[in-house]
């Protein structure tokens, strides 16, 4: 069966509703969750996860916050630390790896933190039965896919295309997917950016599943509804979703 990955913005509006929101994501069929630690400039993000990250920053989000939500959510769903290196190297990468391991955490994704820097770390990590998720993107050549590809663990992060989340756009896939493939055939390939309930069955074809945040975080900004229509409308969204990519 494939895999839904589900990404929300930690903290915002409160730790109460984004344990919530992550309880009832696992409920409505997510797989995993990605836990999205605010920061202020989300680089590889669009103008939906880039407003919710710096509305959680504006109303006082707090690295404890995102360890209260983890502590309470992972052991009931696959979960990973997703945001960007400054404030990982800001706190320390160890200290937040001793705090992942202590909370039941796999791991870590952090888009902004290039491959070949990013080998110290992971070394650290995997040290630690912890994950640090590598990025394959269609812009990359068959060599670097092949390096990038043999050693990943956890899951593979298969950028669908050169921009930001949440554009939408279309790429062909298949072959990708396949070149990955003959590098490694154990570890799932997820497909992100640009994923929604138009997009997931397409994009999910020929991966072993799909990430799926802006269309989420798209509803956690509507406030014209209430934090419960909020949760019941991104639960029945990642149903579908994951109904869909397993026709």
């Amino acid at each position: 069966m494939k895999q839904l990955v589900a990404y929300i913005t930690a903290g915002y509006p409160d730790v109460n509703f984004s344990v919530d929101l992550a309880l009832a994501l696992r409920e409505a069929g997510a797989d995993i969750l990605e836990l999205g630690v605010p920061f202020s400039d989300p680089v590889a993000d669009g103008p939906v996860i880039e407003a919710a990250n710096l509305l959680a920053l504006k109303s006082g989000f707090k690295t404890d916050m995102l360890f209260e939500i983890a502590k309470q959510v992972a052991p009931k769903i696959t979960t990973y630390f997703m945001g960007y290196f400054n404030p990982f190297y800001h706190k320390g990468v160890d200290y937040f790896a001793s705090k992942a391991r202590e909370l039941g955490v796999s791991g870590f994704i952090i888009p902004d933190l290039p491959f070949e820097e990013a080998r110290s770390y992971k070394h650290l990590l995997e040290g630690m039965g912890l994950y640090l998720v590598d990025f394959i993107a269609p812009t990359h050549t068959s060599e670097r896919i092949a390096k990038i590809a043999k050693d990943s663990l956890g899951f593979i992060y298969l950028v669908a295309y050169a921009g930001i989340t949440g554009s939408g756009k279309d790429e062909d896939l298949k072959g990708l997917v396949a070149s990955i493939k003959t590098h490694n055939s154990q570890t799932p390939v997820f497909v992100g950016f640009g994923v929604d309930e138009n997009s997931a069955r397409e994009k999910a074809k020929h991966a072993d599943g799909v990430i799926v945040g802006s269309a989420f975080v798209k509803i956690l900004l509507n406030e014209n509804l209430t934090k419960t229509q909020k949760v019941d409308k991104i639960a029945l969204l990642a149903r579908n979703i994951k109904e869909m990519i397993n026709e």
